[in-house]
């Protein structure tokens, strides 16, 4: 998902990437961002357009962030605006020693090859352009794709008689998709189901079913856990298990079974959150016999939840840090893995002895660097003490339950 800046970086990259193309066809070529027919020196006097002149809902994601709210009213998740952006690429030059005509094919070439606007591109547009410093689409999931698009004379008259009243120039549409608008909205949290009656496993071929922590499906997996990989064919020659592109040896795999302690990772790998796990096999042939690689299991998710680190006297880590100046009071908060800078991290307060269940969402400030302790600026939370969970990226960390089920910590008094 990205910010409300998603679709200035989007255009701001595809002028940048028509410019490169260009400039290598016919010297002193430029690119710009204008309506035609604004001002005549809006528009290169050799070089190419963008003109964005329409958006239109992505028919397959205009509906992915549905409901995004409760019965109630209060936000469910986070409303996304799906977006195809339609762009009117004119080129304009020299049409006597057709320029023109040899920009509009480098261009077409160009976009045909590599159909995608790069991340990396649109990483540097962000960083060189103070108005999109905080703009996010280069971590957006999906990438832009650019798609031609076929516009009939008729479509062709109305936009260059109707809307920009000038002579015609040689044109071609493309379409961008998909760009998706977030809102900054951030849903209130719930407690987490303590019962569940359903399990879900995935199948494949070759066959991972399970992942599950060795205390039992239905306890969470933490950063300490042995996982329990169940499946078929899961031992080979030489067997390792992929975790968040880090593979670590199956000493005591079996065909049905293998067990990995997350602690064999090397430190630092993991991140809360959705992890993918692959069971590979290595084959040893030759002589002496040398491994070569196997066969791939099926991509099978895990999701990691986070866990709010304890200090020497075995107390949770979470802190109330006085206001520093004209700041407002921070809760700090110790966790296990490292959140990276990028990840989502929100602070859940439950009102522990509160007959009206107040509950709130803290999300995190933008920070620079992965690290273990975290600061939520309190606000204007009201007084009192609160269950305290930490999401990143969907995954929360667990509470302590006591007697008769109910949840007992980790707490925090304002």
């Amino acid at each position: 998902m990205s910010n409300y800046l998603a679709i200035a970086a989007a255009t701001a990259a595809l002028r940048a990437l028509l410019e490169d193309v260009v400039a290598g066809v016919v010297a002193g070529s430029e690119a710009t961002v204008a309506r035609p027919g604004d001002t005549p020196d809006m528009t290169p006097a050799v070089g190419a357009n963008v003109f964005l002149y329409g958006i239109t809902p992505n028919a397959a994601w205009r509906n992915a962030d549905l409901p995004a709210r409760r019965a109630g009213g209060d936000v469910a998740q986070r409303p996304a605006a799906a977006l195809d952006l339609h762009y009117l690429i004119s080129f304009y030059g020299d049409d006597r020693l057709l320029e023109t005509h040899r920009m509009l094919g480098a261009v077409v070439r160009t976009l045909h090859a590599r159909p995608v606007l790069p991340r990396e591109l649109l990483r540097q547009v962000a960083q060189s352009t103070a108005s999109l410093n905080a703009a996010d689409l280069s971590e957006a999931p999906e990438p832009v794709r650019l798609t031609p698009v076929l516009l009939n004379l008729e479509e062709l008259s109305k936009l260059w008689s109707v809307l920009f009243q000038v002579p015609y120039a040689l044109s071609v549409a493309y379409q961008a998709s998909v760009v998706t608008l977030e809102a900054e909205e951030t849903p209130a949290p719930r407690l987490p189901v303590a019962a569940r009656g359903i399990h879900v496993v995935q199948f494949g071929e070759p066959v991972v079913e399970s992942v599950e922590p060795e205390t039992g499906a239905r306890n969470p997996i933490l950063p300490d856990s042995v996982l329990v990989i169940t499946g078929q064919r899961l031992r080979g020659d030489r067997t390792r298990v992929r975790i968040a592109g880090q593979e670590v040896e199956a000493a005591h795999a079996r065909s049905g079974e293998i067990r990995v302690p997350l602690s064999s990772l090397p430190p630092g790998t993991l991140r809360a959150g959705i992890q993918p796990l692959q069971v590979v096999h290595e084959r040893m042939m030759g002589t002496p016999p040398r491994p070569h690689r196997g066969g791939e299991s099926n991509v099978a998710p895990f999701v990691l939840r986070p866990v709010i680190a304890r200090t020497a006297e075995d107390a949770p880590d979470v802190k109330v840090l006085p206001a520093d100046g004209d700041g407002p009071r921070r809760i700090r908060v110790r966790v296990t893995p490292f959140v990276g800078a990028s990840q989502r991290a929100v602070l859940l307060l439950n009102g522990s002895a509160d007959p009206e269940g107040r509950s709130f969402a803290l999300p995190l400030p933008r920070r620079d660097a992965d690290g273990d302790t975290l600061e939520w600026p309190v606000g204007d939370v009201p007084a009192g003490t609160y269950l305290a969970r930490v999401q990143v990226d969907g995954a929360e960390s667990p509470l302590e339950r006591g007697p008769g089920n109910g949840f007992t910590g980790p707490e925090v008094t304002l």
